[in-house]
């Protein structure tokens, strides 16, 4: 496998919940601060979605203060960066061929559309299995849960991994509103399961090339990890 210097970004395309009216979608700060840091190591990025078209953004992503971190308020205020937002590709015309590594966002939309998409399944099973690197972030191991490997296995089986815990569910006040534990389906799938000493805090799970972040604060050591895997 020849290195292409690009890396493939998912995101969701769901911006509600199903049974609250809260809006959700991308946790913008989990895009910007891995795009970042990729984008400074000279990595090419392209954003791709479930179903492709608009991105729907999370609104808690835009208030003020989480704005302000790392940086996140200047992509926003970047005219030509919010454009790509409005019209990305789907996942079921991205081509793995094209690209080093998958970086799977959160944002509580991806609960209801990762785990549910044949096509993205499929695409994550190909980059693992042609030795790529797999990265996720936040609620983004959703998009692990259904995925199987061609020995049958769930690519999360016997792997050291992480994700949005149960208790920054409960924090976030929408333990009530999400469809199922991320934390409880990667258990039950084998995977072996860790958070950070406090919710919140910074962590990342490297398990060869299967790079995994708890929360949105570790999306720019995720790319780091990513990063340096690649380099």
């Amino acid at each position: 496998m020849s290195p292409t210097k690009r890396i493939l970004i998912i995101v969701t395309s769901t911006g509600e919940y199903e049974k609250v009216g809260y809006r959700t979608g991308l946790w913008l700060g989990e895009l910007t601060h891995f795009y970042d840091v990729a984008e400074q190591a000279g990595f090419e990025l392209t954003v791709a979605s479930i179903e492709g078209g608009a991105v729907p953004l999370d609104p808690e992503s835009l208030a003020h203060d989480v704005l302000g971190d790392l940086g996140t308020d200047k992509r926003y205020a970047d005219r030509a960066f919010m454009d790509t937002l409005r019209n990305v590709v789907a996942v079921s015309e991205v081509d793995v061929d094209d690209y080093d590594a998958v970086y799977l966002t959160g944002g509580h939309g991806v609960m209801f559309d990762f785990h549910q998409s044949r096509a993205l399944e499929t695409l994550v099973a190909r980059f693992h299995e042609s030795g790529r690197i797999v990265s996720a972030v936040c609620h983004g191991p959703c998009g692990l849960l259904d995925v199987t490997l061609s020995d049958g296995e769930p690519l999360v089986k016997g792997r050291n991994v992480t994700g949005f815990s149960w208790r920054e569910e409960e924090l976030a006040q929408r333990a009530d509103a999400v469809p199922y534990s991320l934390e409880d389906r990667l258990k039950e799938l084998g995977a072996k399961y860790s958070v950070a000493a406090k919710p919140f805090d910074t962590h990342v799970v490297e398990d060869d090339r299967l790079i995994t972040g708890q929360n949105p604060g570790s999306a720019r050591a995720v790319a780091e990890a990513v990063v340096r895997r690649l380099g």
